[in-house]
């Protein structure tokens, strides 16, 4: 099964990873807005996709993006909606979804995330991916509400539920559920039109990863808006194509596993070949995800290079 076809430039303009994004210049931003409901907006530009609700009872934002680029995305929100932003969900820890928060918080925004998402942003994280450590944020950037299964938010009309999917993209990534405007917002649980990335010395795993995009297909239905954490607006097709790739790709390396066959070996196999010409050449390499879902599975909880041997820890 193939993902639906994503052209060349939407490509090319999904994502750039950054920890703090701190060599992003706000005025290269270009913000795009979608109407998903009456209440709810999809806000777009570098970094994760945003989703605005707005309405009689204020404005609360799933994710803020970057922090050079916080001032351009509250233009952007104040374009939809003039009253400020009370709540901020983070669906996950990494800088190009929290580096807003400090900006937000200090203008009275409270922000809400998974308990895990505040203990990884109170202290230094060593990224082996990266090969950088993003140091701890300031406390006006830390979440002042954390759940630990899953918050509810009744604003604007619907209940609006954050639910935590363990050991995903992270350990403390949450997908989030608008009822009543029929959109879900994945996070980085979901990267449409590229290759995902599993954060393995956040706590990611493939597994979780699967699993949370399951939770996802069953709040989801066949009108559901499904907001990606990169990558354009799908729906429930397109998270259910994601998630047969994520499936056959586990599958396979898995099957390579039960060979015997080397870390080395199972990346030269190909086991991602089927879709490597469309998702391939964004972010995530197709040997460089061979290498996430290998050492997943095989209980290697940091990404090794193909010249690392794994045994080696930071």
């Amino acid at each position: 099964m193939n993902l639906r076809p994503i052209t060349g430039a939407a490509i090319a303009a999904l994502f750039t990873f950054l920890s703090l994004g701190s060599t992003i210049r706000a005025d290269e931003i270009e913000y795009r807005t979608t109407a998903l409901s009456d209440t709810v907006t999809l806000v777009q530009a570098r970094g994760g996709n945003v989703a605005v609700s707005a309405g009689e009872d204020g404005v609360f934002i799933i994710d803020d993006q970057y922090k050079p680029s916080v001032e351009q995305l509250l233009a952007a929100i104040g374009r939809i909606s003039d009253r400020p932003v009370r709540f901020v969900i983070n669906t996950h820890y990494h800088g190009d979804h929290v580096g807003g928060n400090e900006a937000i918080g200090e203008g009275g925004g409270v922000i809400i995330a998974h308990d895990n998402i505040r203990k990884r942003m109170t202290a230094a994280q060593f990224n082996h991916f990266m090969g950088s450590e993003t140091p701890a944020w300031p406390d006006a950037a830390l979440p002042v509400v954390t759940f630990n299964d899953r918050v509810t938010l009744h604003l604007n009309g619907e209940a609006v539920t954050a639910y935590h999917v363990p050991r995903g993209h992270t350990d403390g990534d949450s997908i989030i559920h608008f009822p009543e405007s029929n959109v879900l917002h994945m996070g980085d649980i979901f990267f449409h039109g590229l290759y995902p990335y599993i954060d393995l010395d956040a706590g990611g795993t493939i597994q979780g990863m699967i699993g949370a995009v399951e939770l996802g297909l069953d709040l989801a239905d066949g009108t559901t808006k499904v907001v990606p954490g990169h990558g354009p607006l799908t729906d429930r097709a397109g998270l259910q194509a994601y998630h047969a790739m994520l499936v056959e790709i586990r599958d396979r390396v898995q099957a390579l596993i039960d060979q015997g066959l080397s870390r080395e070996q199972v990346v030269a196999a190909r086991p991602t070949a089927q879709w490597d010409e469309e998702l391939g050449n964004a972010f995530i390499k197709p040997d460089q995800l061979a290498i996430f879902v290998y050492n997943s599975l095989t209980g290697i909880d940091r990404f090794t290079p193909l010249e690392d041997d794994g045994t080696t820890t930071e």
